[in-house]
């Protein structure tokens, strides 16, 4: 499996748990730190410290995509570059005679089609 292909499949698994962390949030308040602590401070850490996780864990993840993806460029370029070097490489091409052209003839030389029939 090549560098870029590993690159590729963390960006998906990234992306994919961005938009769930993103999702769960509530910009009111009433998301998932509501219901873990929504009447009353002893429950699970209360709302404040949910709120801070999820906070905290969006801009992980934000963070994580944006190196990843600045990382899969090298990748790209890395194996581009090989397959540049191959292509410019002068010992590596053949030099090879173009196959010889039909010779004309006079006898088998196309005949417009007649449209008046």
């Amino acid at each position: 499996m090549s560098t870029f292909t590993i690159f590729l499949v963390l960006i998906v698994v990234v992306a994919f748990l961005l938009v769930v962390v993103i999702m769960v949030q509530n910009p009111k308040g009433g998301g998932l730190s509501s219901s873990f602590g929504g009447g009353g401070t002893q429950q699970l850490g209360g709302v404040k410290k949910t709120s801070d996780f999820l906070d905290k864990s969006t801009w992980t993840l934000a963070t994580l995509l944006l190196a990843l993806i600045l990382l899969s460029n090298l990748a790209i370029n890395n194996g581009t570059q090989e397959l540049d070097s191959k292509a410019l490489d002068q010992d590596a091409t053949t030099n090879q005679p173009l196959p010889n052209a039909p010779a004309n003839t006079t006898d088998n030389a196309a005949t417009p089609i007649d449209s008046t029939q």
